[in-house]
């Protein structure tokens, strides 16, 4: 198996079909082979050897989608990396994992030179946009129009296809080496749960990426779409006016959005009058999504099958899928489905003991799609990988189908009083509330509780609801003791990368300081 298989395929059987679109500009699959072949002779010919790392930084674009397959092409390692970080993190990721050469368009120019001052290895930058080419970088087009396509090495297998750094909600960044079976068994494990290829031949169906690419959330379903032959749509980020007129502009019928996306699209007046009914699969991902919203969602999209995936970097990434028939159960809403195909997934106690179904403990997993390990970080990877199995770090439980219900983070447990509250069913109880668009719980140091349980909303109106009036509503469908103790109210949530809330912001923004 290896990530170049599906290019071949479809220069083979569709070659004049649109492979990918980004804006007016729209390329073939023989246009998009030829292309990758020679940006893969152009990185050999500044240096780039077998395993060496290549990075890039850049929006979602045609040209992203080129880079993700001539670095394996050229029998080399991608390292995608994160548009958000600053200069010192982006720099980190770089030297951490001894990259040298990369690829940059015209958003982040600007750093190019403050870049070769963290990282002193960094020998060789190649400029991907239409701008003006930043001084000592390389032109991707000149290279291209220079040298003659190389042959394909078929980089597969156990080879390490690229590392992906995680985005740090709980610490450190740390890379996620992720071979190419790793990835495609995660690809084939969800084409396993469709109930039909789109357009009824692997020719068929177009996906819109808007998940960030330097991220597994938009890399997955790339690298499922790759071995389809689906014509790839690129918008650069995400808007909801831009989302939306894409699905309508392209007749996209795929795309996976995260949940603070979906709330975003369905909420907002410009996409208001959009033609979305081309769309037919949305799958969600990355974080939980509020019963409201996803009923918001499956209301303005009634011909779109939802598919909800849990899915982490380290898994390739796909762990449990809930299909669009479980979706018509309420109580199965609530739960993450059961275990894609690929895998086995367990919940166990401390000591790695399965628990009885509906015991709450941590969530599990084993299978082809389980990464290599953490990039330069042994103990990390021995203390999370244990005989075979991967150790989420989620707590959560399994009923007597199989269905697994996530209650939290382990390290996002709150124990106030010396009870165990987990902040997802706070944060469900508390986006019941139509004052209420999107909120965060965690736990803050009390004197008294050990840690009380604090609430970060960001109201639907202009006008904050009463704190007392949201306690009251939360008390009907949780304990009292589980209730916000104490609110904050904001503007937005800090997110990662990937959608994700970054819950160790919001303990250092709120915990009380020492004086």
């Amino acid at each position: 198996m290896y990530l170049t298989q599906g290019l071949h395929r479809a220069v083979q059987r569709t070659p004049g079909r649109p492979a990918t679109i980004f804006g007016d500009r729209v390329r073939t699959w023989a246009e998009s082979g030829e292309r990758v072949a020679r940006l893969a002779a152009a990185l050999k010919a500044v240096g780039v050897q077998t395993d060496d790392r290549v990075g890039i930084l850049a929006h979602n674009s045609d040209i992203y989608h080129e880079y993700l397959l001539a670095v394996p092409w050229a029998d080399a390692i991608m390292n995608p990396v994160n548009t958000r970080w600053s200069v010192a993190e982006i720099g980190y990721s770089l030297r951490d994992c001894d990259t040298q050469v990369l690829l940059v368009d015209d958003a982040f120019t600007s750093i190019v030179p403050q870049l070769h001052d963290v990282v002193p290895l960094l020998r060789t930058v190649i400029h991907i946009g239409s701008g003006p080419v930043p001084e000592g970088a390389l032109s991707m087009e000149a290279l291209i129009a220079k040298y003659d396509p190389v042959p394909d090495a078929r980089r597969g297998g156990n080879a390490l296809a690229g590392i992906f750094y995680t985005g740090g909600t709980t610490g450190r960044s740390k890379g996620v080496m992720l071979s190419h079976a790793n990835i495609l068994t995660s690809a084939f494990g969800m084409e396993a749960t469709r109930q039909r290829v789109p357009g009824g031949s692997l020719s068929g169906g177009r996906v819109l990426h808007v998940a960030p690419m330097f991220h597994i959330a938009g890399c997955a379903p790339w690298t499922e779409s790759m071995t389809l032959g689906r014509t790839h749509v690129y918008v650069p980020r995400f808007t909801p006016a831009g989302v939306a007129k894409a699905i309508e502009q392209y007749d996209v019928t795929d795309t996976l959005l995260v949940p603070t996306m979906i709330q975003l699209l369905v909420d907002s007046e410009a996409a208001a009058d959009a033609d979305l009914s081309s769309l037919q699969r949305l799958t969600y991902s990355a974080s939980p999504i509020s019963e409201s919203v996803l009923q918001r969602a499956m209301d303005r999209m009634p011909t779109t099958e939802f598919t909800q995936v849990y899915a982490m970097t380290e898994l390739g990434p796909v762990i449990t899928v809930l299909s669009h028939e479980d979706h018509a159960d309420a109580r199965l809403r609530r739960s993450v489905g059961r275990a894609a195909p690929h895998c086995e997934v367990l919940v166990v106690d401390e000591q790695d003991r399965e628990l009885p179904r509906g015991g709450i403990g941590q969530i599990i997993c084993r299978g082809a799609s389980v990464m290599r390990g953490y990039w330069d970080l042994l103990a990390m990877t021995a203390d999370v990988l244990r005989n075979d199995w991967m150790h989420t770090g989620d707590a959560g439980y399994m009923d007597e189908e199989g269905y697994v219900f996530i209650v939290d983070r382990i390290k996002d447990m709150i124990i106030s009083g010396g009870e165990n509250i987990y902040s997802a069913e706070v944060e469900n109880a508390l986006s019941s509330h139509p004052a209420v668009k999107s909120c965060a719980v965690v736990g803050l140091p009390d004197e008294d509780w050990g840690e009380r349980v604090h609430a970060v909303i960001v109201p639907a109106g202009d006008d904050r609801p009463d704190v007392e009036v949201l306690r009251e509503h939360v008390k009907q469908f949780i304990a009292g003791y589980k209730a916000p103790r104490t609110v904050a109210f904001v503007d937005t949530l800090p997110l990662s990368g990937a959608g994700k809330v970054l819950k160790n912001e919001l303990r250092a923004r709120y915990s009380p300081r020492e004086s």
